[in-house]
């Protein structure tokens, strides 16, 4: 069964609403896992799913060059603005016209690539000896705040209580989903994880901003959406007005064979 966000085609567009919005809002990734994939020698850069180029720019700002694939117009757009070459196509679809690539990445959107389709094409595009990485924040909140946002979440919408990727749902499923369909390639060498750990603190409108570039939450009516975002506000007011979210970054890195 594919992961669940794959169940509506339509999903993986949401976020172009507000591509501003996405761009300003959403976490970064950590240094180290940057520099650590560009040591593996990856100048040549395919970035699937590109969306706004908030990864991209990591790996331009180190020298590589980079090629951004990302379906959405409206998030290309912003990437484009930032120097970052997008075209627009689903990967799957993607023509690569005889290109190839030392390292293809993908950050926060490899989930939304058929995983029939995408380590193969991967592998397609990839020189011998060069490396898929993906790669996904992973947010944790401190006990204390943790139980009091579940309050406002299970009175409001209790479903996303458990699931949602606002509190690191379907991590490690998705993570072993994503290994087992680069494994049945056999395209590439076992696939190694390796997981960063970070922190961010933000103001309480920060988080708030951050949470409405979510899918689960930018597809929740405007009046219930209206009435999280208040009681979520009223939680992290009476903390001083921020939180502070401990990351994790799984990174899954598969060298292709031959």
């Amino acid at each position: 069964m594919p992961p669940p966000e794959r169940r509506d085609p339509n999903r993986a567009f949401v976020f172009g609403i507000d591509a501003e919005r996405y761009h300003r809002a959403r976490p970064s990734y950590p240094a180290a896992l940057i520099d650590d994939l560009v040591q593996l020698g990856g100048r040549r850069v395919l970035d699937v799913g590109c969306g706004t180029g908030k990864a991209g720019a990591l790996f331009v700002a180190r020298g590589c060059e980079v090629l951004g694939v990302e379906p959405d117009e409206r998030m290309a757009a912003i990437a484009r603005r930032s120097g970052l070459p997008v075209e627009i196509d689903t990967f799957e679809r993607w023509d690569p016209a005889g290109r190839t690539f030392e390292l293809v990445v993908s950050g926060q959107a490899w989930h939304w690539v058929d995983p029939r389709i995408g380590p193969a094409k991967a592998a397609g595009v990839l020189v011998p000896g060069g490396s898929l990485a993906v790669f996904r924040n992973r947010p944790g909140h401190e006990p204390f705040i943790r139980t009091r946002l579940d309050e406002v979440y299970r009175r409001v919408v209790p479903d996303l209580a458990r699931d949602s990727t606002v509190f690191g749902g379907e991590g490690v499923s998705r993570t072993d989903e994503m290994i087992g369909a680069i494994d049945r390639s056999r395209r590439f060498e076992p696939a190694t994880i390796r997981v960063y750990p970070w922190d961010a603190t933000y103001t309480t409108e920060q988080y708030l901003d951050g949470l409405q570039t979510h899918s689960d939450h930018l597809l929740l009516a405007s009046a219930t959406l209206g009435r999280l975002l208040e009681g979520i506000r009223d939680v992290l007011d009476a903390n001083g007005g921020c939180i502070t979210i401990d990351f994790e970054t799984t990174l899954i890195c598969a060298r292709r064979t031959g």
